[in-house]
């Protein structure tokens, strides 16, 4: 046994050096082409399916954003999973992350299956209260009904990524991301344009493809885990059951997946208020969300690179270390991110228009990518300050900052802006920069007076 501890110790000095001294670069570039292919994910089945119909794309683009939301109930455990790890990790300790890992895969799979089974029951009543078109409903149930019912393979796929991302190995995201792309466009051709055309399946076809997709990338981080992560996962750790396990992660998890959902909670809500303006402003929205996704792709896959550094960091004690690590990722972050936020608004006449002829959409998102501007200054602040806040073990203030100002700012001025004084999209496009703003200030005052500090998580672990 000692000698066993001792390899350990070695491989773990070993381990902590190369991830906390390793350039964000190099750790973060993986995790930029996942997070762009990830994003395709989602896009491609909205770029191939819009030559099949309009009403198919708002459909999906509608139960892409419930499944989104319902899919981050998984976020309680990952996002913990990945944080106390890498503590853990940085403070050179491998007590219970055998467990971690078991009961973290365990729980969301479990809790996956309590979601497929509320997607399947009430798909139609939560489709009715997000408001979405009368058009759009058979498309919507129908692709809901096939992703929300293996949503399990999400569930699964989202704990092996964080336990990746904190041993530093953020390469197998990206690999498994490739994968699932090429499946996906495979999966959407062959039932769109291809030799199952025929079974007429349009959406249908798509949701397959994606679950597909989905199983596939399940696979291959289960082989993964075995060849590149030393550690297990066994039902052997789950006898007797470890309560402390459970109730720590659910502890971390709970506030940290917590601004997520008020974030998701209120897009919800936003949604509902843009399906009752009209069928051009729904899918404007679902176009211009896409472009601008795209200007903050570096920023978060630097967000996500730095947070692995300062969990590790957090890990050693090395404070300083963190907060100036935090302090140059922003200020790369935030000059790239704007840079291509206003190329994205300069070129979005042409851009929308790769997916529609419809001048009216055009011209409207044209006005909500010049908004995008300055909403990217202040999502940029919050995706580099939050998330290491976070990883330092500061779990609690995100969300309540995020409930203040999503609620107080972005919905209650959408609604303003929008519905009541009439500016359409463009207003609640307006509130929703705002809330990126007020939040964005917020923590960056509060990472500057070092609040986070002595909120070690393995300390209390």
């Amino acid at each position: 046994m000692q000698s066993i501890s001792a390899e350990w110790r070695i491989v773990m000095e070993t381990s902590n050096k190369d991830i906390k001294n390793t350039s964000l670069f190099k750790l973060g570039w993986p995790i930029f082409v996942q997070s762009l292919l990830s994003m395709c994910l989602g896009y491609i089945d909205t770029l191939m399916i819009s030559n099949y119909s309009d009403t198919a794309v708002g459909g999906i683009g509608n139960a892409n954003q419930i499944i989104g939301f319902l899919t981050l109930a998984f976020s309680i455990i990952a996002s913990a999973t990945g944080v106390i790890v890498a503590q853990y990790l940085g403070a050179k300790i491998k007590e219970k992350l055998n467990q971690i890992y078991t009961v973290s895969i365990t729980f969301n799979l479990l809790l996956s299956g309590i979601i497929s089974a509320l997607i399947l029951i009430f798909n139609q009543f939560i489709l009715g209260l997000m408001k979405v078109p009368t058009s759009m409903l058979p498309d919507a149930t129908s692709y809901m009904k096939i992703v929300g019912g293996f949503i399990f393979l999400q569930a699964i796929f989202d704990t092996f990524s964080q336990i990746f991302r904190s041993n530093g190995q953020t390469k197998i995201g990206m690999i498994i991301a490739i994968v699932m792309n090429l499946v996906n466009i495979a999966g959407n051709y062959m039932f769109l344009y291809g030799p199952l055309k025929y079974l007429h399946k349009g959406v249908e076809g798509v949701a397959i493809s994606t679950t597909c997709s989905r199983f596939v990338a399940v696979i291959i981080s289960i082989i993964f885990f075995i060849v590149k992560i030393d550690g297990q996962i066994s039902i052997k750790y789950l006898i007797p059951f470890p309560y402390d396990v459970l109730k720590k992660l659910l502890k971390i998890g709970l506030p940290t997946a917590g601004e997520n959902i008020s974030y998701n909670i209120a897009q919800l809500i936003i949604l509902s208020f843009v399906n009752s303006l009209s069928v051009v402003a729904v899918n404007t929205k679902i176009y211009a969300t896409m472009l601008s996704n795209f200007a903050y792709l570096y920023s978060i896959s630097a967000a996500m690179a730095t947070a692995i550094v300062v969990g590790h960091s957090i890990g050693a004690n090395e404070y300083d270390f963190a907060y100036e690590k935090v302090m140059s990722t922003l200020k790369k972050s935030m000059i790239i991110s704007i840079t291509i936020a206003l190329i994205n608004f300069l070129i979005s006449p042409v851009t929308i228009g790769i997916f529609t002829d419809n001048t009216s959409v055009v011209n409207l998102g044209h006005k909500i990518m010049f908004i995008c501007i300055f909403l990217e200054i202040g999502r940029t602040a919050n995706l580099v300050i939050i998330n290491s806040m976070r990883a330092a073990g500061d779990v609690k203030f995100p969300t309540y900052l995020g409930m203040a100002s999503m609620w107080g700012v972005s919905v209650l001025l959408g609604y303003l802006f929008g519905i009541v004084f009439d500016f359409g999209l463009v207003g609640i496009w307006i509130a929703m920069a705002l809330d990126e703003i007020v939040r964005g200030v917020v923590v960056y005052i509060r990472w500057k007076r070092g609040t986070w500090r002595g909120k070690r998580i393995v300390d209390k672990v």
